[in-house]
């Protein structure tokens, strides 16, 4: 037996993944004061996605017709197997560009490690799920920043480029369109129970792997101009952030979503986690939700990690989950 077998990296952290966020009522609140500058020209360029709407990523105007994007994401275990950590947690990070329209050209990693307490060989074999996914995206993996941490963390800081005329924004949405989600929900219980049992679900890790690279590129190549990400705040607080960022409202068709096979029944067994919850009581002030069971509205509050695309438009072949309308009572309404 080696040193790194029989390790189960979630029970050296508090949560997992996404699901570790800070709140966003009380991200909102810290970062208020920061938000609401709009464009800042700069000696290299315009600032043209900021604070303000709470999107994915920074987006800086360069030269010759091109935008830099920016951002990072890193989190503490989301599965017990190492490789598959660093693989996850470097396809997420990857996914703010892609949900900006964008195509990452360089990262860097971010590690917090326990040493002394877990062993140095299950770290490379985070950083080398990094390398697998980032290789896969065509994107330089270059260097990082490490430091000894209580918990385990890793994650990426990505930079890419992207069209500025043509990005991904949660702030460009129209009444009329359609919204598309390009991956299942449930990743968030599939984790709780896994973390709780030790119970490995095959499919959910295949699903935070992939990268979200080219249901990007077909949303950008279709004209589409509006998308986010769904990850720690779920499908309603992501779809929440949208609708209010355009001024319009969301309506979600609950049997449309879908899920991945063993999500139910980890609801039904009670592994939901506390960012789950709050994401639905945060969402729960500004949406009618009268028409789906409480069970219900949890899932679609489920804390995703590396989920799929929610994009206002539609793409072939992927589910369409409601529509957006005109701007009602509520931002979100689910049917």
């Amino acid at each position: 037996m080696t040193v790194t077998e029989g390790v189960r990296l979630t029970q050296y952290a508090h949560g997992g993944g996404c699901a570790c966020k800070i709140p966003p009522g009380e991200l909102e609140e810290m970062v208020r004061g920061l938000a609401g500058s709009g464009p800042v020209r700069e000696p290299l360029g315009d600032l043209i996605v900021g604070l303000d709407t709470g999107d994915d990523a920074a987006v800086v105007r360069i030269k010759d017709g091109r935008a830099l994007v920016a951002t990072t994401d890193f989190f503490t275990p989301v599965v017990d197997d190492a490789y598959d950590w660093g693989r996850i947690a470097a396809a997420n990070a990857l996914s703010d560009v892609y949900a900006m329209g964008g195509e990452p050209v360089v990262a860097v990693n971010l590690l917090g490690w326990p040493r002394g307490v877990l062993p140095f060989e299950l770290a490379a074999e985070v950083l080398r799920g990094g390398v697998s996914v980032t290789r896969e995206a065509g994107c330089h993996l270059a260097g990082g920043h490490s430091v000894d941490d209580p918990e385990p963390k890793y994650g990426l800081a990505v930079t890419g480029i992207a069209d500025p005329d043509r990005l991904l924004r949660n702030d460009t949405g129209r009444p009329g369109q359609p919204l598309t989600l390009t991956k299942p929900l449930g990743i968030g219980v599939l984790n709780s129970r896994h973390k709780a049992t030790g119970e490995v679900f095959p499919e959910a890790v295949a699903t935070m792997i992939r990268l979200n690279r080219d249901a990007s590129r077909a949303a950008v190549d279709a004209g589409i101009r509006c998308a986010t990400d769904v990850t720690g705040f779920g499908l309603l607080g992501h779809l929440f952030k949208l609708a209010a960022a355009s001024g319009v409202t969301a309506i979600v068709d609950a049997a449309a979503v879908p899920y991945l096979e063993a999500a139910r029944a980890a609801l039904r067994d009670g592994y939901v986690s506390g960012g789950t919850r709050r994401n639905l009581e945060w969402v729960s002030p500004h949406a009618e939700l009268s028409s789906v069971a409480p069970d219900e509205a949890l899932l679609l509050a489920d804390a995703q990690t590396s989920g799929g695309l929610l994009i206002a438009g539609e793409l072939p072949g992927m589910p369409v989950i409601g529509e957006l309308v005109p701007r009602g009572e509520h931002a979100l309404v689910v049917r």
